[in-house]
């Protein structure tokens, strides 16, 4: 396969079309109006569909329609848009219908900004609709992973019949880089299924429906689906651990944008004897719960964790739930659409170890270790004076 450079929002389109997406139904929102634009082109060439709907809330329920008939289907909108939706998810979540969903987040609350945030993590991961049903959400950090994440989004909508999440910020999905997708053409459509409604000749009537008015009746649906989301949480977790090939005295975790940003601190400060390492979920829900507590009990006694997002503190939750108690959990973020450098990340690594180990505590000197330079970005210390 050879590599072509492309968006971020073009590149999920190309990958759903690989997928093998045959309807879109969306309407446009910055930043992820590149997506239906790509498809309204392409999916046409391969077979398909695309329908621009009058609103989010048409869009959500189209793809409820198409699901239905056993089309694999999709949408993709940003922050606000995706509030819209929500009613949508919870029924296709209930009549469990696969389809995917996109969002490319944006800043908020409200209308917020047009600019990259991860401040949509409680919406994506909580079920944001009414009821007690979840959605598998997938969080790439590169345009490759994107392409990837996007192809795996629906083996997993159709594996476990939910809505899958791909939840990407406004960077990657405006950023460009070389990529490679599989195959040529469109992919396969759903297999054979049970749920579709196709015509009941010469078979039993199937159908598509969440109200069930006996509480008997709706109790044993959402223990079903209950059951359901256990097995997704026990076989469908992912992550990665970077640069933990050592003993290191600090564990970041993020995930996104934020994850590629920690990387680059990471290696910043190893050059200058910082031990650290990074902890990046993939798979917000399921949340790796299991990995992530094992990268903590890697550190020694005496080991801290921060999480770095692009919200004002949302994943950070679910890290404390992982330490039970048995790290200090700390938290870094921006909001806005800020963006931090990695030399904003790699200055709070800094004051996190520097303070664990005393330094910049009146015997900064004295505890550092030899070779190691100042960890103070003047070359002086905030405490002692002494450069």
């Amino acid at each position: 396969m050879s590599k072509v450079l492309m968006k971020g929002n073009e590149a999920l389109g190309e990958a759903a079309i690989r997928a093998g997406c045959v309807h879109f139904f969306g309407y446009p929102i910055t930043p992820q109006t590149e997506v239906p634009e790509y498809l309204v082109k392409r999916l046409p060439e391969e077979g398909g569909a695309f329908v621009q709907a009058e609103s989010e809330v048409a869009a959500i329920h189209m793809v409820y329609g198409a699901a239905g008939v056993g089309i694999k289907c999709m949408t993709s909108s940003s922050s606000p848009g995706i509030s819209l939706m929500a009613e949508g998810m919870s029924y296709l979540a209930a009549c469990e219908l696969p389809c995917v969903v996109i969002n490319i987040m944006r800043a908020g609350p409200g209308l917020g900004g047009i600019l990259p945030a991860q401040s949509d993590y409680f919406q994506a991961t909580r079920g944001h609709g009414h009821g007690d049903y979840q959605l598998i959400v997938l969080a790439p950090s590169s345009v490759q992973e994107a392409v990837d994440l996007m192809v795996l989004a629906f083996e997993l909508a159709e594996k476990y019949r939910n809505p899958v999440m791909v939840c990407a910020d406004g960077m990657i999905g405006q950023m460009m880089e070389p990529v490679e997708f599989p195959g040529v053409g469109r992919g396969e459509p759903f297999k054979a299924n049970t749920w579709e409604l196709t015509g009941a000749k010469g078979r039993a009537r199937r159908i598509v429906n969440s109200l069930y008015l006996a509480p008997e009746e709706l109790q044993q649906h959402n223990v079903h689906l209950k059951a359901k989301y256990d097995r997704i949480h026990r076989d469908e977790m992912r992550s990665e651990l970077y640069r933990a090939e050592e003993p290191y005295d600090l564990l970041l975790v993020a995930f996104g944008t934020m994850a590629r940003i920690c990387k680059t601190a990471i290696d910043e400060v190893r050059k200058e004897g910082l031990r650290v390492a990074l902890f990046r979920p993939i798979t917000l829900n399921p949340f790796p719960t299991p990995a992530c507590r094992a990268a903590m009990d890697a550190m020694g006694a005496d080991g801290r964790v921060l999480t770095v997002e692009m919200n004002m503190g949302q994943m950070v939750h679910d890290v404390r739930y992982a330490a039970e108690g048995s790290r200090l959990v700390e938290f870094f973020g921006t909001a806005g659409g800020i963006v931090p450098s990695p030399d904003q990340v790699a200055s709070e690594i800094r004051k996190r170890l520097t303070v664990a180990k005393g330094w910049g505590t009146g015997r900064c000197h004295d505890a550092q270790p030899d070779g190691v330079p100042c960890p103070f970005p003047d070359g002086v210390c905030e405490t002692c004076g002494r450069s």
